[in-house]
């Protein structure tokens, strides 16, 4: 079996441990499907659990349970002992030890090389335990209190069951790569309560051709990967004949490389799409169409051709890693503005910190987020100028957007080289081949949007008169 297993990695020029992980991951669809046809509330909390603890077992060692058991005692403890705080706590303690798994394991490093650990599915299992001690936490709150649409939404009024609670973590393998949910979503989707909740006149939504259409995907996009990375290595950007290369050259090279990587991630969300999708929990509702079709959004984690032709660098992270980028909203940039105030960049800059940290300690990580926030600044900047334009010049208007696109792209994949090479020597020699220019640019954006400010607009009153 082990030759048998060495044969096929080497076949796909992957290693033993990226091939069992490749392997337990696409077996959270068949497992995900069986969830459906387990009988009774309690034991698909069971199968939940079991499920998602033999599939750790399987992909990455005993070990990778005793790592998760760690975030997800100290959240329940939290929340039994100290329900009050139990969000604050949660939150330090959670990351605390994700931060420490980071460092002791540099999985950046593994990555690179071929490996592959159980830091990345400790990633997502950590914000999972941090949200819902949170959301435990907002259960005290009352909804006069001024309660966000997202905090009444996801607010627990009761103290999940330790069973919910662990099928909640490790649902059917969900953990390995996503994407984020609620727990009060998975509590209803469990009863069969909310949008879950069918009869003969709510029939359940078949989830099937979503399911094949989100696996399709997935070899679209590992076949174009695996066509486009021999041709575009990250090792380039350190190579004495890449910066011999013309300007523009290497800043294509850049685009190119920043682009086949991304079809790595598209291939390991769309997985984690169809798992979620044959399970019943990604369905969020009916679209308003005639006949209504059902909507798959909470299994959603990118929407490929909506990023790759982005008008703006606001919209990113509507675009890519969608759950997380939610998750982040809610429990780290709304949750920093002050009352009767609006966000600035300091939210903005302390949401791509913690994004930074929460990927791990390497300097490329923590460049590229502190970059991602100077990027939608910049892009903010271009967006009320463009506003401001009257009717009149539909033009200008429509070239400012033209811009704003390209600024987008060209920022985007100058920024993700740092996300890739991940040490700073490489991330720096990358960023200096094209004299900083995705740095520069953002920076004299913000600099003349606090210099030209656009007029404000007139009020409907106004506009009426």
């Amino acid at each position: 079996m082990g030759l048998e297993m060495e044969s096929l990695a080497a076949s796909i020029g992957v290693s033993v441990a990226v091939l069992r992980f490749l392997l337990c991951f696409v077996a959270t669809i068949p497992v995900s499907f069986l969830w459906r046809i387990v009988p009774g509330r309690l034991p698909k909390h069971l199968y939940s659990a079991l499920s998602g603890v033999l599939l750790s077992y399987l992909s990455f060692g005993f070990s990778s349970n005793l790592h998760f058991l760690v975030p997800m005692s100290l959240g329940y403890a939290s929340m039994v002992l100290f329900r009050r705080h139990c969000g604050l706590i949660t939150f330090v303690l959670g990351f605390g030890y994700l931060i420490g798994c980071h460092v002791y394991y540099m999985s950046g490093d593994a990555w690179k090389e071929g490996g592959i650990d159980a830091t990345g599915a400790l990633m997502v299992l950590t914000l999972k335990v941090i949200s819902c001690a949170i959301n435990y936490n907002d259960g005290l709150l009352k909804e006069e209190e001024g309660l966000s649409e997202a905090q009444k939404k996801n607010r627990l009024i009761k103290l999940p069951s330790l069973i919910e609670y662990i099928g909640y973590c490790l649902c059917c393998g969900s953990h390995f790569a996503g994407p984020v949910y609620e727990m009060k979503d998975y509590l209803e989707w469990t009863d069969g309560k909310g949008i879950w909740k069918h009869d003969e006149q709510n029939p359940p939504p078949s989830p099937y051709w979503a399911t094949i259409r989100a696996l399709l995907q997935a070899g679209f996009c590992m076949g174009l990967y695996l066509y486009l990375v021999p041709q575009f290595p990250l090792s380039r950007f350190i190579d004495p004949v890449y910066h011999d290369w013309p300007f523009w050259k290497r800043l294509g090279y850049q685009y190119m490389a920043g682009f086949t990587a991304r079809w790595k991630y598209y291939f390991i969300w769309s997985i984690s799409e169809a798992s979620i999708i044959i399970s019943g929990l990604g369905f969020s509702g009916w679209t308003k169409s005639s006949p209504p079709k059902p909507r798959w959004d909470r299994a959603k984690n990118v929407d490929i051709l909506a990023l790759e032709f982005v008008k703006s660098a606001v919209e990113i992270p509507l675009k890519w890693n969608i759950q997380v980028s939610t998750w982040l909203r809610h429990y780290v940039y709304e949750r920093l503005v002050q009352k009767g105030k609006k966000p600035g960049f300091f939210q903005l800059l302390a949401t791509q910190t913690v994004s930074a940290v929460w990927h791990g300690l390497y300097p490329g990580y923590i460049i590229f987020f502190v970059q991602s926030a100077v990027m939608i600044a910049g892009s903010r900047a271009i967006y009320r100028w463009q506003q401001a334009i009257p009717p009149s010049m539909a033009f200008l208007k429509r070239v400012l957007g033209f811009f704003n696109f390209a600024y987008t792209v060209l920022v985007l994949n100058y920024s993700c080289v740092g996300f890739m090479v991940l040490s700073l020597h490489e991330t720096l020699a990358s960023y200096g081949s094209v004299y900083y220019i995705g740095t520069i640019i953002p920076i004299t954006l913000i600099l003349l949007g606090s210099i030209i400010k656009p007029a404000p607009a007139r009020s409907k009153a106004r506009k009426d008169k």
